[in-house]
């Protein structure tokens, strides 16, 4: 902006002299000057506040109450504008943080955060332009430790890390919210932990999941014994129902019926039903003939 004034005046200074030279008059001069002066704090007067920003108008101490929106302004060509940045900003921290235990934990911790443009002038007044570094580093770090010296050292290495988050994003919203930054998401991107508590940690993890799958491997048994009580008392029933309907005529047929099935056995019915039976391979009946015995002769 100030090369272009300084381009325009030099043309318009140049235009001036090479009129006073040919007519020997100072009027030129005096509306040139003229009109040099207004152009110039035209010029002067715009201020062009880039985008995700807000400006903040200072004239020589005086801030006004209302920040200027990203564009082109129009301002007193004698004030100061400051530009501040609206955008989602980050921050990364790594900090030693205490534990419920005592241990000390390396946290590698991000924080995303951006200014709230209604109090872009009241932080600009209170604060200034590096209200990061006066407001919002000092006050995370001690929310981070304020949090995790209330949790043991398990709960930042294991899923419960983002329920830990949530709990330092609540305490960051509570310290800075007031003072016009607006807290967006804190992530914990990285924990170390001692190497001896890391395994302690590791080896504790493992017995609970062991645990848990020995009460998954009990609570099957248990239905398998189940299954079987049922199935068994299913049988009882089922016996108890089949003896009270047997009858010596059912279980006269129902042993003929077996021996029918045998091709080696047939019977025969006699005048007082009772079957005859014979087998039908003569090597068997030779096998159960006894051996003849010679008889002595008598003396």
């Amino acid at each position: 902006m100030g090369l272009l004034i300084f381009l325009i005046l030099g043309f318009v200074v140049g235009v001036v002299f090479a009129s006073v030279s040919q007519s020997g008059s100072i009027k030129p001069i005096i509306v040139t000057t003229i009109v040099g002066l207004f152009v110039g704090l035209l010029l002067a007067s715009v201020r062009i506040v880039p985008a995700g920003h807000v400006g903040v108008v200072d004239l020589f101490g005086h801030v006004a109450p209302r920040p200027l929106p990203s564009g082109i302004n129009l301002v007193n060509p004698l004030s100061r504008v400051i530009n501040m940045s609206v955008r989602t900003q980050e921050d990364k921290e790594v900090m030693n943080v205490p534990s419920k235990e005592g241990l000390n934990v390396s946290l590698d911790i991000s924080v995303l955060y951006r200014l709230d443009p209604n109090k872009a002038v009241e932080v600009y007044k209170t604060v200034g332009a590096n209200y990061k570094d006066i407001i919002l580093i000092p006050q995370y770090r001690a929310a981070a430790r304020g949090v995790t010296v209330t949790h043991e050292a398990k709960a930042l290495y294991t899923s419960e890390r983002e329920l830990l988050a949530q709990a330092i994003h609540d305490s960051l919203k509570t310290l800075v919210g007031e003072r016009g930054i607006i807290i967006e998401r804190v992530l914990l991107r990285a924990i170390n932990l001692p190497a001896t508590v890391s395994q302690a940690i590791e080896q504790k993890l493992k017995a609970e999941q062991e645990a848990e799958r020995m009460k998954f491997v009990l609570q099957r048994e248990t239905q398998e014994a189940e299954r079987k009580r049922i199935e068994a008392a299913g049988i009882r029933d089922a016996q108890e129902i089949i003896a009270q309907s047997l009858t010596s005529q059912y279980l006269h047929y129902l042993w003929i019926n077996t021996l029918n099935q045998n091709p080696n056995v047939i019977y025969v019915a006699t005048e007082a039903n009772m079957p005859i039976f014979r087998a039908v391979n003569p090597d068997e009946q030779l096998i159960r003939k006894s051996p003849i015995v010679p008889k002595e002769k008598e003396k």
